[in-house]
């Protein structure tokens, strides 16, 4: 899939991703500094040491959200190869990136290639692939067999099911920030519709 360029991101004109861009935004919100917070402050649900990582230096307070936007991009979308998922599937594009803003992309990767062993029955519907938090074409290529066995609606539902189940049993095992569990499950568990897998098929 080609991506889109940063500035017609900004300007809210590249589809799904700009869609998917915008609910991270909408959940994440602006300025956070909780003392809790292992990340430290946080704007637009970007963390200070990912943002100086990426050449800002001012205050996190004034980042601005065309910076964030091209983080979200280039390290959340274009790095871990998520793009060609969003392709086949904007549902489960949003599922994967969004789990990957909250948790790091590596977990979200590899949340998704469990999700595509698991439904492989054993390796008798497809073969299954080698589980190492890296998107590329084995995952790809196994969602796309996915589809063709399940159909793309309910590969879209059943992947988005798996990795629901597994990112809420790793915010249960979070003992030691507590304060954020409800939240995360309020938020961050069924937060892409399973209706959502009717569009787009």
């Amino acid at each position: 899939m080609k991506m889109p360029s940063r500035k017609a991101l900004t300007r809210g004109g590249s589809g799904a991703v700009a869609a998917i861009l915008a609910a991270v935004f909408a959940f994440e919100g602006g300025y956070v500094n909780d003392p809790r917070d292992p990340g430290g402050e946080t704007n637009h649900g970007i963390t200070v040491a990912v943002a100086r990582d990426h050449g800002y230096t001012g205050p996190m307070k004034d980042l601005p959200k065309e910076k964030a936007t091209e983080i979200y991009l280039d390290d959340y979308i274009t790095k871990p190869g998520y793009g060609e998922l969003i392709a086949l599937s904007p549902a489960v594009g949003h599922k994967v990136v969004d789990a990957g803003v909250n948790t790091g992309t590596r977990q979200s990767s590899l949340w998704f290639q469990r999700s595509m062993n698991a439904l492989s029955r054993g390796g008798q519907d497809f073969p299954q692939i080698n589980v190492d938090g890296k998107l590329g074409t084995g995952s790809i290529k196994a969602y796309e067999a996915l589809r063709r066995v399940r159909g793309n609606v309910r590969a879209c539902e059943l992947t988005i099911k798996l990795m629901d189940a597994q990112q809420a049993s790793h915010y249960m095992s979070l003992t030691k920030t507590p304060q954020y569990i409800p939240g995360w499950i309020d938020h961050r568990i069924g937060n892409v519709p399973l209706s959502k897998c009717q569009e787009g098929k």
